[in-house]
């Protein structure tokens, strides 16, 4: 090389690429072109850049609604992305799938089409699929038939819609039309007559009246139906998320809509239950009166009555008292390993800051761990306040502090176990306000239910009259 004129670095003017024939990376050059491209969406018409409704393709790919390429044939005569010379006739009328959500889909995987999906129709049926689906269930096994109708076709007829890899069909900065600053004919100003071209096109355009008259009183009333849905009394304050991870996780179909969550009903019932239970210990030695606490321990005052309904406490015993500490009970098997909840399963703790084991006949739920509750439980002889926040507190004595006592006095063996036995006659329940508030709740779904009942009638009787104005026309 010249020792004067080629240098060993690259100048401004080759990075800038001021001159042709300059480098390419890093300039403006590439920056320009990166400028220029713009995306056309691949359920976009070509032609208006408008997301179509009934399309259409030519044979090498390229999109079209058909309200938008007729009226352009009728008057160029010409491709609007090449400028070549294109007939009606070279139109393959292209079926697309929907699912659920109203969005496009495979019809054989089911997968949602996106920007970055490779796309392809099989000429012979204008059915679209995914293209690794053509590839894995026809090219590959050389199975030549659609997998939707088994109609015969050749390797010719798979035409390709979108490919990520190759973007330069979707780059309408591209198009003649654009280039050229051509605008789509108005097929609003034409009549109808003008764009009926030949045969093939009357029957496509005449359907497409028709349901665009019942889609448009039919949607009408849809979104009228939506902005009338009424919240569930159940909902809870916050969304089920699918939305979130929709965006955030490639396997999960795309959600644009926000539903609430809903509780279950015992969940939803622990959170606004408020009243208090009310119930009696009767033991061989006397009745113990409780005052069940539901607002502050909802889950454990609900084990307890259930329990007690059910006559789970029905001749158990007490099987530890230790003096000026507490008595303990619940367990069916009399050895304080047994016992279970109502859910068949141990349940979480309910502490709250403002309830201490201070005082005399405190009923608590016994454990041996962190949310490992069942169905035994204690009452205090005395303050215990080292057991704060480690078992949950759930009622306390209101009548029987007699009976207590002489409970207390009860002598004991080495293990704690009361020389005497101390049985449970039975549970009996006064004031249920779980069962109270069921009714309550049976109530309310039920006028619901009768509400939306009478809400959906209402917008079937405004179908039927749509539908009989649309067919009078």
């Amino acid at each position: 090389m010249g020792r004067k004129s080629d240098k060993m670095y690259i100048t401004h003017s080759e990075w800038s690429n001021e001159f042709e024939g300059g480098m390419s990376f890093g300039g403006c050059k590439v920056r320009k072109q990166k400028e220029n491209f713009k995306r056309l969406p691949f359920d976009c018409c070509a032609l208006s850049l408008q997301p179509f409704e009934h399309p259409m393709c030519t044979p090498d790919g390229t999109v079209f609604e058909l309200m938008n390429i007729v009226p352009w044939l009728k008057k160029y005569g010409t491709s609007p992305i090449t400028g070549e010379k294109l007939s009606a006739k070279s139109l393959i009328k292209l079926n697309y799938a929907k699912n659920a959500k109203g969005k496009y889909h495979c019809p054989v995987s089911f997968k949602e089409f996106t920007d970055n999906t490779k796309i392809a129709a099989i000429r012979t049926t204008g059915n679209v699929y995914e293209y690794d689906i053509i590839e894995k269930l026809n090219i590959k096994p050389k199975y030549w038939k659609d997998l939707l109708t088994d109609e015969p076709f050749t390797r010719k007829d798979i035409i390709i819609l979108q490919d990520p890899q190759n973007l330069d069909n979707k780059n309408y900065t591209n198009y003649y039309y654009f280039k050229k600053g051509m605008k789509a004919p108005n097929q609003n100003d034409d009549d109808d007559s003008n764009i009926n071209s030949n045969k093939a096109t009357d029957k496509i355009l005449n359907s497409i009246k028709k349901t665009k008259e019942t889609s448009s009183s039919s949607t009408s009333d849809n979104s009228l139906i939506a902005s009338k849905a009424k919240k569930a009394y159940n909902a809870a304050p916050y969304s089920q998320g699918k939305v979130s991870a929709s965006f955030t996780s490639t396997a999960l179909s795309i959600e644009t809509k926000n539903e609430y969550a809903l509780f279950d009903k015992e969940e939803y019932m622990f959170k606004h239950i408020k009243d208090k239970g009310y119930c009696s210990i009767k033991t061989n030695y006397g009745d113990l009166n409780i005052e069940l606490n539901c607002k502050a321990a909802p889950r454990t005052c609900y084990n307890f009555i259930m329990l007690s309904k059910k006559g789970y406490y029905k001749n158990v015993i007490f099987h530890r008292s230790i003096k000026h500490f507490m008595i303990q009970g619940g367990d069916p098997t009399g050895t304080g390993r047994g016992g279970e909840s109502i859910w068949k399963k141990e349940f979480p703790d309910e502490f709250k800051s403002n309830l201490s084991h201070k005082g005399r006949g405190i009923l608590s739920m016994a454990n041996h761990g962190k949310d490992t509750n069942g169905s035994q439980f204690f009452i205090t002889y005395r303050s215990c306040t080292h057991l704060d926040n480690k078992h949950t507190i759930f009622g306390k004595l209101v009548g029987g502090l007699e009976v207590l006592s002489k409970l207390e006095a009860i002598p004991t063996d080495d293990q704690d176990r009361p020389l005497q036995e101390i049985k449970i006659k039975d549970v009996v329940v006064f004031i249920d306000p779980y069962e109270k508030f069921e009714e309550e709740l049976k109530e309310k779904e039920k006028q619901q239910k009768e509400a939306e009942d009478k809400e959906k009638r209402k917008n079937e009787k405004v179908n039927y009259q749509n539908q009989k104005k649309i067919k009078k026309k």
